[in-house]
């Protein structure tokens, strides 16, 4: 054997090793491979990483959360014209190679092992499909090697055209924008199928950098791509030459397009971001869920505005507050200048004869009027100004030209001279018969406070409490007719002498005997207090809560009955939803239904709903029916109970503390004023049959609102704003007695069909709960005059006394006469002085008076304070 067969013989058994080395090695590094390698059937759960959308109850987008812009679409409804200018951008082999493309790799090698340089190359779309969903994007040979191992498994488990949706969907497109819906928003403001030719170029252009070729941030790169795809279809025959041109002759027209807010209310955004959070987690912000909510859109902007009306109007009262005055330094500091709530703010440009001529951030002009000023300027307050600063000494003198003021749109078009209210307040209404929340508004404007005010807030409620108070009356056997005496009284918290509470109302006067009616409409505090008192506070406590107070909001003190807890605008909503619906507790919700990222119902609100019109036969029929149980809100009040406290709360609109509703013009209204003690809070509580509302104003700090400022003049006026809106075409509600409920005269107990304003002659009761029978006045029993309780108990008592009426001065000489001669004769001779018999004998001038009823001034006196030192068992 030679040596050259020798060698060739150990070569060939050296190179039958290596390969066999090289073989195991292989297939031991591909077996590693592929047991580290993901799942590729996970891609049938993929979830894309979508914003979440929040509508209102009318399908107005409100807001949108979520970082990643992104809404997937079916491959069978993108347009083909656009599904080809990604082929052509991005692999115009797709439907032909098994998901690796072996000739871009081939080449891909060449040019690493002739440049010894590491490109990123011959990436098929199922490649870019792998990396994005299945591993991460880092540039290592072993991460390729897994790329073509994964992708060559997705196109045995996939089809081309359900890899293509994969795609389409996730790729990125710049702007936040993930997937072509995306980015057709971003860049257009377009669905797909309105895009054209060249817009389409465009958007398949970005994935391969989506900076470096993105038409708003890199025009003329972005062109220079665009085109290049133009010609690139035109080679492959996606398009004619003719096309190809003029797509090419477009400019570009790519802007920033942000998503179209049809009613913006950060206040409700927040409460439902807030409420998805605790739900769902982070994830919310990347599940594409949209949620619809109960707040219609026309009374959310109904209830925004009449907030900022009651706190303007109040604001107005109480003078110019806003000075130090900004002047006007360049344009970018006036642009600087936030929009808050209504208020915009102004450059004087210009003043003449009266008329102020100011210009808006947009560079509109508008002219205002002096007499648009006046309301400032009666009241203007120079305020804190910084040391070095002059003060002005009228509002005039400090309103130059280039100073920047705040102007609000008014009625007509016209806009007036304004500031930010320091006060603040918040509104709430509901649905009475489900609980659906339809407006909630939580302070002047979002941007300067984000605290929601109408459902984080804990304010003393005041009066508006009071309800509780004579519905536990009620249902303890008092009636509408019993009196309960206004007088002083002093409550004592040990023996020490600065512990006792002496209470007032807020007239601090005392009234003697009132009946339960009047007190309420009337809003008398120590009748509560009395009420609460005989009652035991464990009784109102019990009432409160089935009313859906909670534990904590409830003082342990006789203080309840004056609204000394604390409760929030919608909880305040939520109680008098009671009255309003027959005596029913329902649940207060804000989101109607969540639907996830496909169109598909994942949760819808079932609110229990109240049911005033079940008769008790019904109502025992549905304790044996979870189904019914399940549906109807539980009943906290009797509909007897429901209906007099109804009638009563309707009085307070009538004849109360809210007379001012009556402007509405409509006999359907009820509610409540709430004023607190040195005025820091005020409210109106109140609904209609369709609707619960409740409006508060205060100050963050609990400062005070100012004497005389009570809930009929802060929160009244702005429950009638909204109210006006809410109810317009509305019919009037008619309120028809339970068969429980009769109607007797308030002294003989007898039925009565006509008479005058119930609490007066005649009351409801329910049935078989009466007061004692009472005399009726000789005035009212004579003639029927109407007459108040206060002057029923002055006649009453008069009348007791004339059982011994003294003689008149007109009758004849008589043995009582004589005897009062007799008397008053020392009583003559003792005078020191003669010259007071002349006015003796000038008394006949009075023989003509014909009436000689006795007036008994200071027995009458008697008589009521005597009235007055009764306690309530003595009244009944």
């Amino acid at each position: 054997m030679t040596l050259f067969k020798l060698l060739l013989k150990w070569f060939t058994i050296f190179s039958l090793i290596t390969l066999l080395g090289v073989g195991a090695g292989a297939y031991v590094f591909y077996k590693h491979l592929i047991s580290n390698l993901p799942d590729v059937t996970q891609l049938k759960q993929v979830k894309y990483q979508t914003p979440f959308k929040i509508y209102s109850y009318d399908k107005k987008l409100i807001a949108q959360f979520g970082e990643k812009k992104r809404i997937p679409i079916d491959i069978n409804n993108v347009p083909k014209q656009l599904i080809q200018a990604f082929l052509a951008a991005e692999d115009d082999r797709y439907y032909d190679h098994p998901g690796v493309d072996y000739k871009g790799l081939a080449r891909a090698f060449v040019q690493l092992v002739s440049t010894g340089k590491k490109r990123q190359g011959g990436s098929t779309i199922t490649m870019q499909v792998t990396r994005n969903f299945l591993l991460s994007r880092e540039k290592t040979y072993i991460r390729k090697f897994r790329e073509i191992i994964l992708s060559l498994q997705i196109e045995k488990t996939y089809s081309k055209d359900k890899i293509l949706e994969f795609y389409l969907n996730k790729i990125y497109m710049g702007h936040r924008s993930y997937g072509i819906v995306a980015a057709a928003e971003t860049y257009y403001g377009k669905p797909l199928n309105e895009l054209t030719l060249a817009q389409q170029a465009m958007i398949a252009g970005l994935p391969k950098a989506p900076s470096a070729y993105n038409p708003v941030s890199n025009p003329d790169r972005a062109l220079l791509r665009r085109n290049y795809i133009l010609r690139r279809m035109e080679t492959l025959l996606y398009i004619s030459p003719e096309e190809a041109a003029e797509a090419r002759e477009h400019p570009v027209t790519a802007r920033l397009h942000y998503p179209q807010i049809e009613f913006n209310d950060p206040f409700i955004a927040e409460m439902v971001r807030r409420e998805m959070i605790k739900r769902y987690g982070e994830d919310t912000y990347t599940n594409g869920m949209s949620v619809y909510t109960t707040i219609g859109s026309h009374l959310q902007s109904a209830a925004t505005k009449s907030l900022r009306y009651a706190l303007h109007l109040y604001d107005r009262r109480h003078g110019y507050h806003a000075p130090p005055f900004k002047v006007f330094t360049s344009e970018e500091n006036f642009q600087e200048q936030a929009i808050i709530g209504d208020t915009y703010p102004a450059q004087i440009l210009s003043i003449k004869k009266g008329v102020y001529e100011v210009r808006l951030q947009d560079n509109s002009t508008i002219k205002i009027p002096w007499s648009r000023f006046l309301w400032a300027a009666n009241r203007f307050r120079t305020g804190h100004y910084p040391s070095g600063v002059r003060r002005p000494r009228s509002l005039s003198s400090a309103l130059k030209v280039n100073t920047i003021i705040r102007i609000r749109p008014l009625k007509n078009k016209k806009w007036g001279f304004t500031q930010v209210p320091k006060v603040q307040g918040a509104f709430a209404a509901i649905n009475p018969m489900n609980g659906a929340i339809q407006a909630v508004v939580g302070g002047f404007d979002f941007h300067q406070s984000e605290y929601n005010r109408a459902t984080q807030a804990k304010r003393q409620p005041g009066s508006g409490f009071k309800p509780v108070i004579y519905s536990t009356a009620l249902k303890e056997g008092y009636t509408l007719a019993s009196f309960i005496n206004d007088s002083p009284i002093i409550i004592r918290k040990g023996s020490a002498k600065d512990r006792a509470w002496r209470p007032q109302n807020y007239s601090h006067r005392y009234y003697g005997p009132t009946r339960i009616r009047s007190a309420l409409y009337k809003s008398r505090n120590i009748v509560s207090i009395k009420l609460a008192q005989k009652m035991g506070l464990t009784k109102v406590i019990q009432t409160a809560k089935d009313f859906g107070f909670k534990d904590e909001q409830l003082p342990r003190g006789l203080s309840i009955a004056l609204g000394s807890g604390w409760a929030s605008p919608l909880r305040m909503a939520n109680f008098y939803s009671i009255f309003a619906n027959g005596g029913f507790l329902v649940k207060p919700y804000f989101i109607e239904r969540i639907e996830n990222h496909k169109g598909e119902v994942i949760f819808a609100e079932k609110p229990k709903t109240a049911c005033p019109l079940c008769s008790k036969e019904s109502s025992k029929k549905a304790l044996n029916s979870e189904q019914i149980l399940s549906t109807h809100a539980p009943r906290v009040l009797s509909p007897e109970i429901t209906f007099l406290m109804g009638s009563v709360l309707r009085d307070v609109v009538k004849r109360g503390t809210a007379t001012r509703a009556k402007v509405l013009n409509r006999s359907d209204l009820a509610g409540k004023t709430g004023t607190t003690n040195s005025q820091k809070d005020g409210w109106f509580n109140g609904y209609h049959p369709s609707i619960a509302a409740s409006a508060w104003m205060g100050f963050d700090s609990y400062k005070t609102l100012g004497k005389g400022e009570t809930g009929g003049d802060t929160a009244l006026p702005m429950w009638i704003h909204f109210m006006r809106t809410a109810l317009k075409n509305q019919p009037l509600a008619t309120f028809t007695p339970p068969k429980g409920i009769v109607k007797k005269s308030i002294y003989s107990l007898r039925d009565v069909k006509t008479g005058g304003l119930a609490g007066d002659t005649w009351e409801y009761f329910e049935r078989g709960v009466y007061p004692k029978k009472r005399k009726a006045p000789s005035s009212i029993a004579r003639t029927g005059i109407k007459s108040t309780s206060k002057s029923i108990s002055r006649a009453k008592s008069n009348s007791s006394k004339r059982k011994r009426p003294t003689p008149p001065r007109h009758v004849p000489k008589s043995k009582t006469k004589s005897r009062a001669k007799a008397k008053s004769r020392p009583k003559a001779k003792s005078r020191p002085k003669a010259k007071s018999r002349p006015k003796v004998k000038s008394r006949p001038k009075a023989k003509p008076k014909k009436k000689s009823k006795p007036t008994q001034p200071r027995r009458t006196k008697k008589v009521k304070a005597k009235a007055i030192k009764r306690t309530v068992e003595d009244l009944f």
